[in-house]
């Protein structure tokens, strides 16, 4: 299993760099749109939609929302998402205390879930494209959050087996401690200092690059969380299996969908 997972993470990682500093937005945006769809597949049986119509048409009408907000175009309306997204997942914090909501099978829930999924990665997708066309250095911020996920996700697993021991969220993933959540603040903190000193002589800028990251890897943690309430309710141990070893789509990216727009948020309340 290690070794397929190795071996998935190495084909993987120089595409995905690749193609985040080499690839033009409006290409860039047309593969995230696809793979949002392929997310909104897996969230569509998580959700559960069990007719092959409605987990069809769920995905669809997220490239439908995804494609109108092209055409607006995406920059006139970025700011209200925003908005809309942080309030999102400022109600996800919530949420996540109090797991049983949703857990009932029955259309409230599935309303709630199919919502959350809209809420969940059309503002993600606008986010990075977004952060993508920034005309100072657009791909290497896109570059430096998907780093920064990577490396909180990696500080958290390490520090949590081995010096895991009290509970974060024990209904909703039992092998998520605090000291993993300390050791994602440690790491990323850490790789934030010194990617900000790199790229900026500032230490003004360097410190805000700092509150910034800490924040989306706290908001990064929601998402990890989030995703696994939902496929606990669902009764799966992964949401999907296109990825050898790793599992779906929403399994690599759920810490970065939430990441993506409190980072922008970020960005543009410092003035970064």
């Amino acid at each position: 299993m290690l070794k397929t997972r190795l071996i998935s993470a190495a084909i993987m990682m120089p595409l995905v760099i690749g193609g985040i500093l080499y690839l033009p937005t409006d290409l860039l945006a047309l593969l995230m749109a696809l793979i949002m769809a392929l997310g909104a597949w897996e969230w569509g049986h998580m959700i559960p939609l069990h007719s092959r119509v409605a987990r069809t048409a769920y995905p669809l009408g997220i490239l439908l929302l995804i494609g109108l907000l092209w055409v607006v175009p995406l920059a006139r309306v970025i700011n209200p998402l925003l908005l809309i997204a942080l309030a999102w997942w400022l109600w996800v914090l919530y949420w996540l205390s109090r797991p049983e909501i949703g857990a009932r099978p029955g259309l409230p829930g599935r309303l709630l879930k199919g919502m959350a999924g809209i809420l969940v990665m059309v503002p993600a997708w606008s986010a990075l494209i977004i952060l993508h066309g920034r005309e100072t250095d657009g791909p290497l911020f896109v570059l430096f959050l998907l780093v920064l996920v990577w490396v909180a996700d990696s500080g958290a697993y390490f520090a949590g087996r081995r010096w895991g021991n009290r509970k974060l969220a024990p209904v909703i993933s039992p092998g998520k401690t605090w000291e993993g959540v300390y050791g994602a603040i440690i790491v990323s903190g850490s790789f934030t200092l010194v990617a900000g000193s790199l790229y900026s002589q500032s230490v003004v800028w360097t410190v805000g690059l700092l509150l910034v990251a800490l924040l989306t890897v706290m908001f990064s943690i929601a998402g990890d969380l989030l995703e696994s309430l939902m496929k606990r309710q669902c009764g799966i141990k992964d949401s999907g299996a296109i990825i050898p070893g790793h599992g779906g789509i929403l399994d690599r990216i759920d810490s970065l969908m939430a990441a993506a727009p409190v980072f922008l948020i970020g960005l543009h309340g410092l003035k970064l």
